[in-house]
């Protein structure tokens, strides 16, 4: 059979090359996209941890799906279906006094008394108010100062500031004050419930080298909510039931999917991309490369220094790339019990504000927390066929946990994270220690060996001001092309940045289509 011939590859099956390759192919382009896993999906994954016990490996919860690529591709009509399409979260307390916040992102919270349900109302419409504001800025490729861009972008870019109007004269001086403050001074100045402070707190930071007293920290909630307005789904089957939904949804539009396919280098001619080279040899001549990989590795490592200038290779060098979040997969004979707390719901542990920032105090000196906060999800409480009958799996990610730890990540430091998380579980649901029947660790040097993110961080970069929109991922490639001709980035480490979302993925794809 003669072998087809591509015009672009895209490296890593991630949401964001599935996403890259549905918007390309169905807009002419005769796309390849090669995987160095045995299976599509990135840190959509869901697998077997010890005999019998499934849980998703990275990701565990959907929050940023991008509508457009779930509109133009329908996974729905290729088997993506949703046990849950707003899970409500509990946060934990050690006396039993749990909060729940219901539907999207809590817009009823049962168990506050009145004058802070008032509070909590007043403040959450405030917060989606100005989310709805940025939410625009997904959707584009980032602009850059003083210069215009394509039709899509200025209907976005007007959307924007529509949106910004429409908060009226005193709205906007509050959203302009509050992108200048972090998420501890603004729950302390407007809420009372140290559990509600520290959610936020929490989600404000989850996955980010911030506490909550870190500047600008309020502006990752908003880049969480402007993502899905609050709303916490879980697909029928775990995430990579949701991943197998969109593959088979890109591969109706043509593209071909490859996997245990590991770039080794990409090929030049002159100064432009003319293919890619494979472990083991086999060289693809292509006019196109996208990767959404790590931008870091494609092109020091995929690429090499010496085809980019100097200044470049000092900007990519420099891009702050600090995991702090660790993963700790159990198996139960029994459920565990929370103090009455639902296990169907999204779990927090986040006493406080005060809390989560002492948690990150740790990470600054290269230690992990003695007290982490973390959030937990129980597939199993939601469907069968994720342990065996009676028994049942927890998702824990648990923060803050550093990279770089000192003294090292030997067999005894990773026995010392999985004690502090324990410990803190077992505050929250006495005797759950006896319960665990195997369990995997994955401290943070261990999620970059396996899912190939450089020094942990599960947004190929950290999510902060300075490195965002037109400065993500760094100047100078922050619109998806790069210098090299023929060569585009479309992963996490480009705007809008990470999580479970196909965004970048989709903004380079229609950037290519509009370059094209």
């Amino acid at each position: 059979m003669p072998t087809p011939s591509f015009d672009t590859i895209i490296i890593g099956a991630g949401l964001n090359g599935l996403a890259c390759a549905g918007r390309l192919a169905q807009g002419g382009a005769k796309v390849l996209v090669l995987e160095a896993a045995d299976q599509p999906g990135g840190g959509a994954l869901t697998a077997e941890f010890a005999p019998g016990y499934r849980v998703d490996r990275l990701a565990h919860l959907v929050t940023h799906l991008d509508g457009r690529m779930l509109s133009a591709l329908k996974p729905e009509a290729h088997g993506l279906n949703w046990a849950v399409k707003s899970m409500p979260t509990t946060v934990l307390s050690a006396e039993g006094r749990h909060l729940t916040l219901t539907g999207a992102y809590g817009a009823s919270a049962p168990g506050l008394d009145p004058r802070e349900a008032r509070r909590w109302a007043d403040l959450r419409a405030r917060l989606l108010r100005h989310a709805e504001v940025l939410r625009p800025l997904r959707e584009i490729t980032p602009p850059l100062p003083g210069k215009g861009g394509a039709k899509g972008n200025v209907v976005a870019l007007g959307k924007a500031g529509l949106a910004l109007r429409r908060l009226g004269r005193e709205e906007m001086q509050e959203f302009l004050r509050m992108i200048l403050i972090n998420v501890h001074d603004v729950t302390e100045e407007s809420l009372t419930d140290d559990r509600l402070r520290g959610l936020l707190a929490f989600d404000a930071t989850l996955g980010a080298f911030l506490g909550p007293r870190s500047p600008n920290s309020l502006f990752l909630l908003w880049h969480r909510l402007s993502g899905d307005a609050g709303h916490i789904r879980w697909p029928s089957g775990g995430m990579g039931a949701l991943a197998a939904a969109v593959t088979r949804a890109v591969e109706a539009t043509g593209a071909e999917i490859r996997c245990k396919a590991r770039v080794e280098r990409l090929l030049t001619d002159g100064d432009r991309i003319t293919g890619v080279r494979l472990e083991g040899g086999e060289e693809i001549t292509v006019s196109r490369v996208i990767s959404t990989i790590n931008p870091r590795t494609t092109l020091l490592d995929l690429l090499g220094a010496r085809e980019i200038d100097t200044g470049l290779v000092r900007r990519v060098s420099n891009i702050r790339m600090r995991g702090t979040t660790a993963k700790l997969h159990l198996a139960l004979r029994e459920a565990p019990e929370f103090l009455g707390a639902d296990l169907r719901h999204r779990l927090v542990i986040a006493p406080s504000s005060e809390a989560v920032e002492l948690a990150f105090n740790a990470v600054k000196y290269g230690e992990f927390s003695a007290e982490p906060v973390m959030e937990i999800m129980s597939p199993s409480a939601h469907e069968a066929g994720f342990a065996p009958e009676g028994h049942h799996v927890l998702s824990i990610v648990a923060q803050y946990v550093p990279f770089v730890r000192r003294g090292g990540w030997d067999a005894g430091a990773r026995d010392g994270l999985k004690a502090a998380i324990m410990a803190r579980l077992e505050a929250h649901a006495p005797g759950i220690g006896a319960l665990v029947t195997a369990s995997e660790l994955l401290a943070t040097p261990d999620i970059a060996d396996r899912h190939g993110l450089v020094g942990g961080s599960w947004h190929q970069g950290d999510l902060a001001v300075e490195q965002m929109l037109f400065m993500r991922p760094a100047i100078g490639i922050a619109r998806y092309a790069t210098p090299v001709p023929g060569l585009w980035l479309a992963g996490a480490g480009s705007h809008p940045g990470g999580g479970i979302s196909g965004a970048a993925g989709w903004n380079a794809a229609n950037e290519i289509l509009g370059a094209a």
